[in-house]
Formats: C-alpha cells, sequence, structure tokens
C-alpha cells in the first residue's frame, strides 16, 4: 500500500509540473485549473490514505479545506485578482489551523508571524519601483501579507519545535509558497522580467508539498501503531 501510493504521489508530482509548464508558457487557464485541480487530488490520494490508518482526521480535514481553497484562489485569480486572493487568504487560514493541529498555538508562533508580517509590510509600503495604481489595490495586499506571513510563521515555529519529517516538508512548502506569492507580486506591480517563471515555478511545488504532508502524517501514525 505505502509503496503504490509513493507511486501515485510521483505521478501526481509530474503532472503538476507537466502542466504547471504548460501553463508557464502560454496553456492559459485550462492548464492552471488541471495543474490546481491535481495538487487537490493529490492531497485527497493521501487523505484516503489517512482514513485507511485510521489517523486522527484533525489535521488532515484541514489541510483539505485549505487545498481546495488554494485551488480556487488560483482559478479565480485570473478570472478576478480582488476574489482570488481572498479565496488565498482564506485557504492560508486553513493552512495554518491545520498546523495548530499538529502543534498548539504558542508565543513562538506570534513571534514568526510578526517578524515575517513586518519584511511583508516593509517590501509592500516602501519598494519604489511597485506600482499598486489604486490604494485598495495596496491595502488588499497588506491584509494578504499578514495573514501569509502568520502561516508561514507557525510553519516555521513547529519546525523549530520538532525537526519531524512533516515539519520539514510543510515548512518547505510553505516558503516556497510565500515566495511564489512575493514573485507574483513584483510581477504585478514592479513588472520584474522572469519573476512569473520564478512564481510558477515554486507555487505548484509548494502546494504539492502541503499536500504530500498528508501522506507523510499517514505514514507516522501506522509507523507508531506497530511499535505499540
Amino acid at each position: 500500500m505505502k509503496k503504490s501510493l509513493v507511486m501515485a504521489n510521483a505521478i501526481m508530482l509530474a503532472l503538476i509540473l507537466i502542466f504547471d509548464v504548460w501553463y508557464m508558457f502560454g496553456g492559459g487557464l485550462f492548464a492552471k485549473s488541471i495543474a490546481s485541480i491535481m495538487f487537490v487530488i493529490t492531497g485527497l490520494i493521501n487523505f484516503m490514505y489517512c482514513i485507511k490508518n485510521k489517523t486522527n482526521l484533525k489535521f488532515p480535514i484541514w489541510m483539505m479545506v485549505a487545498l481546495i481553497f488554494a485551488m480556487l484562489g488560483d482559478i479565480l485569480l485570473v478570472l478576478n485578482f480582488y476574489l482570488g486572493a481572498a479565496a488565498f487568504a482564506v485557504a492560508h487560514i486553513f493552512y495554518f489551523v491545520s498546523y495548530c493541529m499538529l502543534e498548539k498555538m504558542n508565543r513562538r508562533d506570534f513571534i514568526c508571524g510578526i517578524s515575517i508580517s513586518v519584511i511583508g509590510l516593509s517590501v509592500i509600503l516602501f519598494t519604489p519601483f511597485l506600482d499598486f495604481e489604486v490604494a485598495l489595490m495596496q491595502s488588499v495586499c497588506c491584509v494578504y501579507a499578514i495573514i501569509i506571513s502568520f502561516m508561514v510563521g507557525k510553519a516555521i515555529s513547529n519546525l523549530v519545535k520538532e525537526k519531524s519529517s512533516i515539519n520539514i516538508i510543510i515548512a518547505i512548502g510553505s516558503i516556497l509558497f510565500i515566495f511564489s506569492d512575493l514573485m507574483l507580486m513584483l510581477n504585478m506591480f514592479g513588472d520584474i522580467p522572469g519573476t512569473n517563471y520564478l512564481c510558477l515555478g515554486t507555487y505548484y511545488p509548494a502546494q504539492f508539498l502541503l499536500a504530500l504532508s498528508l501522506f507523510v502524517y499517514g505514514s507516522i501514525n501506522l509507523s507508531k501503531k506497530r511499535k505499540i
């Protein structure tokens, strides 16, 4: 079962990357939507693995909801920036909650979240070549930056607390996610060449890693049961 899941995840990663590259080079909304649906399917495959192993489903459920909202945000962002940003913001809240299912909230979470927020807001507010055109757009980006900063801060905080395989994967996925969003902002509002490729080249691998965390979580749970 475990070997077949490893193969399934490898196949899903390959498909995600294929559609990711397709979208990079002009694949349009269809390629983007398929790539997004693929990481949700990856999550569902691993979610079923957690159910089969009778794993505590608090983390898997919140993670699945987060992946679904990330998919919606990814698709909506092409149609309407504000709707897409709102869906992504909700996704980050659910990611944060899922991380809290692994490690309860603590002071370190807020320290990490605030620190990253300060950096993010400084970039948005004081980078001279960024042109948001209207104040509303800049305000939306500021609110979004705070939300994703606390999500990433929680992932890093969990890793500091315990350097487990699942925390490592989640931290890498979360960091790639915020890097991708930074590249998106630089592309949209700074028109910096190459940032669109850096955005897409890190975003889908980030989502795959977060979906993969469900498989790792289920495997850890299975290992613990065998030791009992």
